[in-house]
């Protein structure tokens, strides 16, 4: 044997052609890493605090904690939030062991939660740079080294949902997601690759045909690994077992088409699916169902019934051949098959049968209703109801946009041409993936690395139109050192460097750009949020539950069983995991849509007790019924506490009704001089939301407000304006605390006696933290024997140890007076909480 044919040369030679690329890629992942870390000091701030930049980020350091804290058990029912049900959790486990095993071996077994939180907010930037490794790869195997270093620039400057979600401080498992997914796509591909270059047939599976088997059977055994590491990052992975089966059935058409053998298909299908469905059985909740939103049968199940699918496809299509049967007959046989399995299903499991119908809906579907006015799951391609490319752009660019629409043109056209295996199924994933923008825009982060590689893929197309691969072997025979370089460029074309620029100029540049405008932090969340919650956290009762402890899933359909301490916090669910993260306190309802309330179906059916129906109650009396339906016990409300904040109030109202579907008449047009523009009404300000927020609860009996925050400004003022138009009132038009909280209390019963049918009045000033007061006020009529009660909130004698520690409160006494009476009540804090009565 010859040194060159040397099987330990030809490694050397393939390490040493590979390295350009090697480092190439390297470069590029710093790169990548470096836009992800710019927003360090908004996060890192002065002070020492941590400021994670979204609602999961926050709620998967709680879950990281408590690992840490009794590892290696970890939550999966929390009953610190859903006040009064508390939530399974349905985030997977793998994203959190990561960061606790990285945590536990930087701390030496012990890590502080200076460490903990460092990593925490580190490990988005690390996946995300990390992405750019499998781009790269898929890029080579489509279109060559140039494509895959080209399709690696592009998703280290990817802007939108994928940069965004991979900064620093976005510690959540979207990016896993992205990362592991490609890399499952990565090896499927290069397992399929090398099965086919093989010629693998099952024969060889039977003969133990190792040469064959080997380099196919490792990459297809990491293919599951990696699609088992996806689906432990999120319960929905079953996406990617959607593309695969997709592009699986569409290459058995095209094999038999062409008369070529699909076992190479089979073989990788099998073995990747059935390492799937063995490393996911530790993890699934045999209690919990088939429910696809948490770790249960269906998991093993459709693991399980791809592999079945795989090996029903490569049966069938090994029969025609021998049979040989037309291959026009095989698609219709697949499709017969299909129809009478989904048949069967519904006889056998409606409810299976009704999962699998419904499925496609939930990712490809347009939402309606309250689940419209979730930001990521919203269509990409609709806003206020009107079709618009602004969000793509704004996720994609405009060129990278339009180029992966033209790619994935090229590809389909190409499969009329006998298309290879991995442009097929990057024509399908991509496809697919497009489908889940149309139904839910938050998959753009996904659908950001299919616009990499197929933008990469057009741009090296281009590149080969021009001979770059000669240019590239001109470069590798005549360059030996720097000094070659000049002598080098008589061999490059003007039409490849305009091709060049062309490529940097609309491809480059442009995600360049935005991923830099992009990386400057986030706001999330305010200032005003950590305040209130931290307030939340010293100054109101402990509710009774061990924060960091594992507890038990109560009995099905039984509730978790609450000390008597524990009690809610009503606010809009956007903020539900800010107030058990940071405050410490349980929400009624929370980021994962639980403790919502209103209605699913229909304006028909019962409007259901949650935040929705409580901040668009249009009485007191009415609002207080719904907290009192969130507890089942009687005895018992569902809140103690309400938080408001200027965009609940104003900028996010819209979408609290939607969730009911009773969206009519909470604006009406008014002429301003200009036109028409549509301004609150009597509706909105009858609701609690506003009678809370913008009114500061004045007048209400048993809410009252015990804290807020610093004010902005903000269109407060103008709806104050509105609202003095509509009743004639005089309330000062000034902006106030941008977060409210306010206490649900019994009230104190002022009882008295005046002139029978007499105007009654009672009033005081209340002063807030922040030292802005504003008058609450009550008026009543006396019977006809003169007696009159007043329900009142405040305590006038300041708060008591074991209770809320408010910082506004009345600045004196309450005064009642009527005809030229007044009196003055003062009451303590006993009697508002226990509901006793104040004879004046």
């Amino acid at each position: 044997m010859s040194s060159e044919n040397h099987p330990v040369s030809t490694f050397q030679s393939k390490i040493k052609s590979s390295l350009p690329y090697t480092l190439a890629v390297a470069i590029i992942g710093f790169v990548a890493l470096w836009i992800r870390m710019r927003p360090y000091d908004s996060v890192f701030l002065a002070n020492g605090f941590v400021k994670f930049t979204s609602n999961d980020a926050w709620y998967h350091m709680r879950t990281l904690n408590v690992l840490l804290e009794n590892y290696p058990d970890r939550m999966f029912f929390n009953p610190m939030t859903n006040y009064p049900n508390g939530s399974y959790i349905h985030f997977g486990p793998l994203y959190d062991q990561m960061m606790a095993i990285t945590s536990l071996v930087l701390g030496m077994g012990s890590p502080g939660q200076d460490l903990i939180n460092t990593i925490g907010a580190y490990f988005p930037a690390v996946l995300g740079a990390l992405t750019v490794i499998p781009v790269y790869y898929i890029g080579k195997y489509l279109g060559g080294h140039k494509t895959g270093v080209l399709a690696a620039i592009l998703i280290a400057f990817a802007p939108g949902q994928f940069l965004s979600r991979s900064l620093v401080g976005f510690t959540d498992h979207h990016v896993a997601e992205s990362l592991f997914s490609t890399l499952f796509i990565m090896f499927f591909m290069l397992a399929i690759i090398t099965s086919k270059k093989k010629n693998l047939h099952f024969e060889d599976v039977l003969n133990k045909n190792l040469t064959v088997l080997k380099e196919p059977l490792v990459y297809s055994i990491i293919a599951g690994v990696m699609y088992s590491a996806y689906q432990l990052s999120w319960p929905g992975a079953s996406l990617f077992l959607l593309v695969a089966l997709v592009y699986a059935v569409i290459q058995y058409f095209l094999d038999n088409f062409h008369g070529e053998s699909s076992d190479y298909l089979g073989f990788t299908g099998i073995i990747t699916f059935l390492v799937s469905a063995v490393l996911i059985l530790p993890f699934i909740h045999p209690d919990m169902g088939f429910s696809m939103y948490y770790y249960t049968w269906f998991h093993v199940a459709t693991a399980i019934g791809a592999v079945v699918g795989f090996a029903a496809l490569s049966f069938i299509q090994r029969e025609f051949k021998r049979k040989q049967i037309r291959a026009y007959y095989y698609p219709l046989a697949i499709l017969g098959i299909g129809i009478l399995g989904l048949l069967a299903t519904k006889i056998i499991s409606p409810s299976i049968y009704s999962l699998v119908i419904n499925a496609p809906h939930t990712v490809f579907g347009v939402q309606t209703g309250g689940a419209a006015t979730i930001g990521e799951a919203s269509s990409i391609f609709y806003y206020g109801g009107s079709f618009t490319l602004l969000r793509a752009f704004g996720n994609f660019t405009a060129s990278g946009f339009f180029a992966s629409i033209l790619g994935m043109i090229i590809l389909l056209v190409n499969i009329f041409r006998k298309a290879k295996p991995e442009e097929v199924m990057v024509l399908i994933w991509s496809l697919l993936m497009f489908f889940a923008i149309y139904g839910q825009n938050r998959f753009a982060y996904y659908y950001s690395i299919n616009v990499s590689i197929l933008s990469a893929y057009l741009g090296g197309l281009l590149l080969e139109k021009v001979k770059w691969n000669e240019l590239g072997q001109k470069f590798k025979a005549n360059v030996k050192s720097p000094a070659d370089l000049a002598g080098f460029m008589k061999f490059v074309k003007i039409e490849q460097v305009l091709v060049v620029l062309a490529i940097v100029v609309v491809l480059i540049y442009p995600v360049y750009g935005a991923a830099l405008a992009q990386s400057n932090g986030s706001n999330d969340p305010d200032a005003t949020w950590i305040e209130a919650c931290m307030w939340l956290q010293s100054y109101t009762p402990d509710p009774g539950l061990d924060y960091n402890a594992v507890y038990e899933a109560p009995e099905d359909g039984e509730l978790f069983d609450y000390p008597d301490s524990a009690y809610g916090v009503m606010s809009w669910w956007d903020y539900g995991h800010y107030i058990e993260t940071i405050g410490h306190r349980m929400p009624n309802a929370n980021p994962f849509q639980a403790g919502i309330g209103g209605r699913r179906g229909s304006i028909e059916d019962e409007n259901q007790p949650g935040a929705a129906t409580f901040l668009t109650a249009q009485s007191e009396e009415e609002a207080t019924a719904v907290l009192e339906a969130v507890h089942p016990d009687p005895d018992k409300a569902g809140a103690r506490y309400i938080i408001s904040d200027e965009v609940m109030a104003i900028n996010k109202f819209s979408a609290i009704p939607e969730w009911t579907l009773d969206t009519e008449g909470y604006s009406q047009p008014y002429w301003t001089g200009s036109g028409y523009q549509y301004l609150p009404s009597t509706r909105y300000f009858n609701s609690m939301m506003s009678r809370l927020h913008i009114l500061d609860g004045n007048g209400l009996k048993q809410y009252r407000l015990v804290h807020e925050t610093w004010a902005y400004q903000t269109q407060e003022v103008g709806y104050k304006q509105v609202y003095n138009f509509l009743y004639g009132s005089s309330i000062p038009e000034v902006n106030t605390g941008y977060i409210k909280i306010f206490e649900y209390v019994k009230g104190a019963k002022i009882t008295g006696t005046a002139s029978p049918n007499e105007t009654v009045n009672i009033n005081t000033t209340i002063l807030t933290g922040q030292g802005r007061t504003f008058e609450y006020s009550q008026s009543t009529t006396s019977d006809s024997e003169g007696r009159y009660e007043f329900t009142v909130p405040y305590s006038t004698e300041g708060p008591i140890s074991g209770e809320t520690q408010f910082d506004t409160a009345p600045s004196g006494p309450y005064v009642v007076s009527y005809g030229d009476t007044t009196k003055e009540v003062r009451v303590s804090e006993e009697v508002v909480l226990k509901g006793e009565e104040v004879k004046v």
